[in-house]
């Protein structure tokens, strides 16, 4: 299984491709970005960078062995040993554990990496894969999450405790 990578200017071109090659597999199950999205996405991918750098999100990119990108798994909005997770997965992998691993992966990095010792996640009802990958990473449901947080769609908090293991 491939490892989580961090976000590097190089993964422009193969996390547009994810997004355009995906979008409405995405869409299905969480709001859609809009074409605006992808007329910005320059000036948004180095947002996202100056954001890492700034520690204030921390995000990785799953590279297959031909450097496309399987999958993005992102930590948002440090702070005070917490952050939010969120992850999408490319289709053609979808069904086969990645998101999974991925999110197990990203917790680990969480405490080790990072220093955190909780991660929640925000899931729409209407995307119980997601939920599912939540649950067998270890997140338990806390409460009900805002539709504004979830573009609208009812949902669920999800939240893990971290352990910082050993690197």
């Amino acid at each position: 299984m491939p490892e989580l990578t961090p976000l590097h200017p190089r993964h422009h071109d193969a996390v547009l491709d994810l997004e355009v090659t995906n979008r409405a597999s995405f869409a299905r199950t969480v709001s859609d970005r809009g074409d605006q999205y992808f007329a910005e996405f320059s000036d948004r991918f180095e947002a996202l960078l100056q954001e890492q750098r700034d520690g204030t999100c921390a995000f990785y990119v799953l590279l297959d062995e031909d450097g496309s990108v399987l999958g993005r798994f992102n930590l948002v909005d440090l702070a005070e040993g917490c952050a939010e997770v969120g992850f999408r997965v490319a289709r053609k992998v979808a069904g086969q554990g990645v998101a999974t691993a991925g999110v197990r992966d990203l917790c680990r990095l969480a405490a080790t990496r990072h220093g955190l010792h909780t991660v929640r996640a925000a899931v729409s009802h209407a995307n119980p894969a997601s939920r599912r990958v939540l649950l067998k990473a270890g997140f338990v449901a806390v409460g009900p999450a805002d539709p504004g947080h979830l573009g609208g769609k009812d949902g669920t908090w999800h939240e893990r405790r971290l352990t910082p293991t050993p690197t």
